[in-house]
Protein backbone atom coordinates (compact mmCIF):
# COMPACT_ATOMS: atom_id res chain seq x y z
CA UNK A 1 0.00 0.00 0.00
CA UNK A 2 1.30 3.43 -0.93
CA UNK A 3 2.55 5.52 1.96
CA UNK A 4 0.67 8.78 2.48
CA UNK A 5 2.56 12.07 2.58
CA UNK A 6 1.65 12.52 6.26
CA UNK A 7 2.87 9.03 7.20
CA UNK A 8 6.04 9.55 5.20
CA UNK A 9 6.84 12.78 7.02
CA UNK A 10 6.18 11.09 10.36
CA UNK A 11 8.56 8.29 9.40
CA UNK A 12 11.19 10.79 8.25
CA UNK A 13 10.97 12.65 11.57
CA UNK A 14 11.61 9.38 13.41
CA UNK A 15 14.57 8.64 11.14
CA UNK A 16 15.97 12.11 11.85
CA UNK A 17 15.68 11.62 15.61
CA UNK A 18 17.28 8.18 15.53
CA UNK A 19 20.19 9.45 13.45
CA UNK A 20 20.66 12.35 15.87
CA UNK A 21 20.87 9.88 18.76
CA UNK A 22 23.25 7.61 16.87
CA UNK A 23 25.53 10.39 15.57
CA UNK A 24 25.12 13.33 17.99
CA UNK A 25 28.22 15.05 16.66
CA UNK A 26 28.38 15.16 12.91
CA UNK A 27 30.29 17.34 10.48
CA UNK A 28 31.89 17.48 7.08
CA UNK A 29 34.84 15.08 6.95
CA UNK A 30 36.89 17.37 4.72
CA UNK A 31 39.42 19.41 6.69
CA UNK A 32 39.24 23.18 6.14
CA UNK A 33 39.58 26.47 7.95
CA UNK A 34 38.27 28.79 5.25
CA UNK A 35 35.43 28.76 2.75
CA UNK A 36 37.69 28.84 -0.31
CA UNK A 37 39.65 25.87 0.99
CA UNK A 38 36.44 23.88 1.33
CA UNK A 39 35.58 24.76 -2.27
CA UNK A 40 38.94 23.39 -3.40
CA UNK A 41 38.63 20.26 -1.28
CA UNK A 42 35.12 19.39 -2.39
CA UNK A 43 36.20 19.68 -6.04
CA UNK A 44 39.09 17.33 -5.35
CA UNK A 45 36.76 14.91 -3.55
CA UNK A 46 34.95 13.98 -6.77
CA UNK A 47 35.66 10.26 -7.30
CA UNK A 48 38.16 10.42 -4.44
CA UNK A 49 37.94 9.78 -0.71
CA UNK A 50 37.82 12.64 1.76
CA UNK A 51 40.73 11.03 3.59
CA UNK A 52 42.95 11.20 0.51
CA UNK A 53 41.93 14.81 -0.14
CA UNK A 54 42.82 15.71 3.45
CA UNK A 55 46.29 14.29 2.85
CA UNK A 56 46.86 16.29 -0.34
CA UNK A 57 45.44 19.76 0.32
CA UNK A 58 47.96 20.76 3.02
CA UNK A 59 50.66 20.55 0.34
CA UNK A 60 48.62 22.70 -2.02
CA UNK A 61 47.71 25.31 0.60
CA UNK A 62 51.26 25.48 1.96
CA UNK A 63 52.53 26.44 -1.49
CA UNK A 64 49.53 28.64 -2.38
CA UNK A 65 48.10 30.00 0.91
CA UNK A 66 45.49 32.40 -0.47
CA UNK A 67 42.88 32.73 -3.19
CA UNK A 68 45.13 35.17 -5.03
CA UNK A 69 48.15 32.89 -4.85
CA UNK A 70 46.20 29.93 -6.16
CA UNK A 71 44.53 32.05 -8.83
CA UNK A 72 47.90 32.95 -10.35
CA UNK A 73 49.54 29.56 -9.85
CA UNK A 74 50.45 27.70 -13.05
CA UNK A 75 47.74 25.12 -13.74
CA UNK A 76 50.47 22.55 -14.33
CA UNK A 77 51.80 23.09 -10.81
CA UNK A 78 48.33 22.63 -9.31
CA UNK A 79 47.85 19.48 -11.35
CA UNK A 80 51.16 18.05 -10.15
CA UNK A 81 50.09 18.42 -6.51
CA UNK A 82 46.50 17.22 -6.85
CA UNK A 83 47.16 14.32 -9.24
CA UNK A 84 46.88 11.69 -6.44
CA UNK A 85 43.19 12.68 -6.09
CA UNK A 86 42.51 11.53 -9.64
CA UNK A 87 41.31 13.52 -12.66
CA UNK A 88 44.18 15.91 -11.99
CA UNK A 89 43.99 17.84 -15.24
CA UNK A 90 40.29 18.74 -15.06
CA UNK A 91 40.37 19.37 -11.30
CA UNK A 92 43.40 21.65 -11.59
CA UNK A 93 41.77 23.55 -14.43
CA UNK A 94 38.55 24.06 -12.45
CA UNK A 95 40.36 25.09 -9.27
CA UNK A 96 42.46 27.63 -11.15
CA UNK A 97 39.45 29.12 -12.95
CA UNK A 98 37.38 29.18 -9.75
CA UNK A 99 40.07 31.00 -7.76
CA UNK A 100 40.54 33.50 -10.59
CA UNK A 101 36.83 34.32 -10.55
CA UNK A 102 36.75 34.58 -6.75
CA UNK A 103 39.70 36.97 -6.90
CA UNK A 104 38.57 39.17 -9.78
CA UNK A 105 34.77 39.15 -9.44
CA UNK A 106 34.11 38.45 -5.75
CA UNK A 107 36.99 40.31 -4.06
CA UNK A 108 38.38 37.07 -2.58
CA UNK A 109 35.09 36.26 -0.84
CA UNK A 110 33.12 33.06 -1.40
CA UNK A 111 29.48 33.93 -2.21
CA UNK A 112 26.69 32.67 0.03
CA UNK A 113 23.88 32.03 -2.45
CA UNK A 114 23.19 29.11 -4.75
CA UNK A 115 22.84 31.43 -7.74
CA UNK A 116 26.28 33.00 -7.29
CA UNK A 117 28.06 29.81 -6.27
CA UNK A 118 26.87 28.00 -9.39
CA UNK A 119 28.61 30.64 -11.51
CA UNK A 120 31.97 29.44 -10.22
CA UNK A 121 33.83 26.95 -12.45
CA UNK A 122 33.65 23.39 -11.18
CA UNK A 123 30.95 24.17 -8.61
CA UNK A 124 27.72 22.18 -8.81
CA UNK A 125 24.73 22.03 -6.51
CA UNK A 126 26.39 19.53 -4.15
CA UNK A 127 29.41 21.80 -3.61
CA UNK A 128 27.25 24.90 -3.36
CA UNK A 129 24.99 23.31 -0.75
CA UNK A 130 28.01 22.26 1.28
CA UNK A 131 29.27 25.85 1.33
CA UNK A 132 25.82 27.25 2.12
CA UNK A 133 25.28 24.81 4.98
CA UNK A 134 28.72 24.37 6.54
CA UNK A 135 30.16 27.84 6.00
CA UNK A 136 27.11 30.06 6.21
CA UNK A 137 24.86 27.95 8.44
CA UNK A 138 21.88 28.11 6.12
CA UNK A 139 19.56 25.19 5.27
CA UNK A 140 21.24 22.96 2.72
CA UNK A 141 20.88 19.46 1.31
CA UNK A 142 24.07 17.87 0.01
CA UNK A 143 23.15 14.96 -2.24
CA UNK A 144 26.37 12.99 -2.36
CA UNK A 145 26.51 9.27 -3.15
CA UNK A 146 25.68 8.26 0.44
CA UNK A 147 22.68 10.59 0.56
CA UNK A 148 21.35 9.29 -2.76
CA UNK A 149 21.86 5.63 -1.84
CA UNK A 150 20.28 5.89 1.60
CA UNK A 151 17.41 8.07 0.39
CA UNK A 152 16.48 5.29 -2.04
CA UNK A 153 16.90 2.49 0.50
CA UNK A 154 14.87 4.37 3.10
CA UNK A 155 12.10 4.98 0.61
CA UNK A 156 12.47 8.77 0.67
CA UNK A 157 12.76 8.60 -3.12
CA UNK A 158 12.06 5.71 -5.48
CA UNK A 159 14.70 4.50 -7.94
CA UNK A 160 16.05 8.03 -8.27
CA UNK A 161 19.76 8.61 -8.92
CA UNK A 162 19.68 12.18 -10.20
CA UNK A 163 21.23 14.37 -7.45
CA UNK A 164 19.04 17.41 -8.10
CA UNK A 165 15.83 15.37 -8.13
CA UNK A 166 16.82 13.70 -4.85
CA UNK A 167 17.61 17.11 -3.38
CA UNK A 168 14.24 18.53 -4.44
CA UNK A 169 12.42 15.50 -2.99
CA UNK A 170 14.24 15.83 0.33
CA UNK A 171 13.39 19.52 0.62
CA UNK A 172 9.74 18.42 0.82
CA UNK A 173 10.47 16.00 3.65
CA UNK A 174 13.29 17.38 5.79
CA UNK A 175 12.70 20.37 8.09
CA UNK A 176 15.05 23.15 6.92
CA UNK A 177 16.74 23.44 10.31
CA UNK A 178 17.63 19.73 10.18
CA UNK A 179 18.71 19.55 6.56
CA UNK A 180 22.47 20.14 6.78
CA UNK A 181 23.17 17.80 9.70
CA UNK A 182 20.76 15.20 8.31
CA UNK A 183 22.89 14.88 5.18
CA UNK A 184 26.10 14.62 7.21
CA UNK A 185 24.49 11.90 9.33
CA UNK A 186 23.52 9.98 6.21
CA UNK A 187 27.22 10.00 5.29
CA UNK A 188 28.12 8.72 8.77
CA UNK A 189 25.49 6.00 8.55
CA UNK A 190 26.37 5.12 4.97
CA UNK A 191 30.01 4.59 5.87
CA UNK A 192 29.43 2.62 9.04
CA UNK A 193 26.19 0.66 8.57
CA UNK A 194 24.26 1.13 5.32
CA UNK A 195 27.31 0.46 3.16
CA UNK A 196 27.64 0.44 -0.61
CA UNK A 197 30.25 -2.24 -1.29
CA UNK A 198 29.06 -4.85 1.19
CA UNK A 199 25.68 -6.08 2.30
CA UNK A 200 24.24 -3.38 4.60
CA UNK A 201 24.59 -4.24 8.29
CA UNK A 202 20.86 -4.27 8.96
CA UNK A 203 21.39 -6.31 12.13
CA UNK A 204 22.95 -3.29 13.83
CA UNK A 205 20.94 -0.53 12.11
CA UNK A 206 18.79 1.67 14.33
CA UNK A 207 16.63 2.59 11.34
CA UNK A 208 15.35 -0.94 10.64
CA UNK A 209 11.82 -0.28 12.01
CA UNK A 210 11.43 2.59 9.52
CA UNK A 211 13.32 1.18 6.54
CA UNK A 212 11.39 -0.62 3.78
CA UNK A 213 14.63 -2.16 2.48
CA UNK A 214 15.76 -3.70 5.79
CA UNK A 215 16.93 -7.25 5.36
CA UNK A 216 16.13 -7.40 1.64
CA UNK A 217 19.61 -6.77 0.19
CA UNK A 218 22.23 -9.46 -0.31
CA UNK A 219 25.67 -9.58 -1.82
Amino acid sequence: MRESAVKKKERVNKIIELLKQEYPKTECTLDYDDAWKLLVSVRLAAQCTDARVNEIVPLLFAKYPSIEALAFAPVEDIEEIVRPCGLGKSKARDISACMKMLHTKYDDKVPDTMEELLKLPGVGRKSANLIIGDIYGKPAIVTDTHCIRLSNRLGLVKDEKDPKKVEMALWKLIPPEESNDFCHRLVDHGREVCTARTTPYCEKCVLVPFCPSAGTMTR
